[in-house]
């Protein structure tokens, strides 16, 4: 028996909120009901999963995959979980691997267009060692399924596999194809964390403020004088970029004011302007008063004659 329309809403729309221990009793009331119900337990599976509790997920998907051993999707999320309690527990780790991979590789063989599966054989690929299977060849092959799917998430992946390979040549290549073809915030992301990585704070500036011409995101203002007050480089453009992101700030820019005011007292201590330096972060720590950066900026200021 289907879950109803009106429980069905309900949940998502806990979950849209992250009220995911609501919507956990929700469904497991539903399922005193009815036990058989396969959305009702992959729900309830989902729930147990946005909380971490990756037991009781795996047990919930097991039972999917033993319901439909057909369900692409159902393989998908079975593995999933079981990859994120390996990641949880490394000594552990071993004995989930194999069901992870054959998961996974179920769901792939499924479901020719499952577009999750591929990233999470790229990633399980790239992140094994090699005895114990990991793969760049295999990694690649299967970005290369993701490229025939959809052209943004294969550069992506494959800029993701090089750039895990140590060849940031080549993740740069790939980035900027992404860039070109999608131009979305995540794939200029992947280019400046890229350009952050290998050392290149100029080519990293130069990436968000594309970024910003395209995507009209205060955020990346704080991306700007992030990248300038940590490589002590632009430090004019980088400290206007931080006063802009504080005039126009809102909750959805995701950095707190704090960070910003952080940012400002690295780029005064590069101008050797200690009481500028002194003043913003004290507002800093004023903010978020248990941020140890916050806490030793303002130490080194202070020890600074």
């Amino acid at each position: 028996m289907a879950i109803c329309q009106s429980n069905l809403d309900g949940v998502e729309a806990l979950f849209q909120k992250k009220q995911f221990k609501k919507a956990e009793h929700l469904i497991v009331k539903y399922l005193e009901d009815h036990a058989n119900s396969l959305k009702g337990i992959e729900l309830l599976g989902d729930a147990y999963g946005h909380q971490k509790m990756w037991d009781d997920a795996i047990n919930n998907y097991g039972k999917l995959v033993v319901a439909n051993k057909n369900s692409a999707n159902y393989h998908y999320k079975y593995g999933g979980a079981l990859g994120m309690k390996a990641l949880e527990n490394k000594f552990k780790a071993l004995g989930f691997i194999g069901d992870v991979k054959s998961s996974f590789l179920r769901a792939a063989e499924l479901d020719k267009n499952h577009i999750g599966t591929r990233w999470a054989l790229v990633e399980l690929y790239v992140s094994l060692p090699g005895i114990i299977g990991g793969s760049t060849s295999k990694a690649l092959k299967y970005a290369s399924e993701l490229e025939r799917l959809s052209k943004v998430d294969g550069y992506l992946a494959k800029g993701y596999v090089y750039e895990y390979d140590d060849e940031p040549e080549l993740a740069e290549k790939y980035y900027k194809m992404a860039i070109k073809v999608g131009g979305s915030l995540t794939c200029f992301d992947k280019l400046t964390k890229l350009y952050e990585n290998e050392n290149q704070p100029q080519k990293a500036i130069s990436n968000i403020e594309k970024a910003k011409d395209k995507h009209q995101r205060n955020a990346l203002h704080y991306q700007i004088g992030k990248v300038a007050a940590e490589y002590n480089i632009e430090l004019q453009k980088g400290e206007d970029c931080l006063h802009t992101y504080l005039k126009n700030y809102s909750a959805e820019d995701g950095v707190p004011k704090a960070w910003a005011h952080y940012r400002l007292a690295q780029i005064h201590m590069h101008k050797k302007n200690k009481i500028e330096a002194l003043k913003y972060i004290d507002l800093a720590i004023a903010g978020l008063p248990k941020i140890k950066p916050f806490i030793k900026e303002k130490e080194r200021i202070l020890g600074i004659q």
